[in-house]
């Protein structure tokens, strides 16, 4: 399991709908709007 890294859900990287690629690392999302606010700015919310 991955952790959405806006809201701390975990996520099933094999059924995510919504994920991200920053600096090399995949990031996965629980909806639509998390991955919208870690697109718009992904360095304050990569870990």
């Amino acid at each position: 399991m991955a952790k959405d890294p806006i809201c701390g859900m975990d996520v099933d990287e094999k059924s995510a709908k919504w994920s991200s690629e920053y600096k090399g690392k995949k990031y996965y999302f629980c909806a639509p709007g998390c991955k919208k606010k870690f697109d718009e700015n992904p360095g304050k919310y990569a870990k």
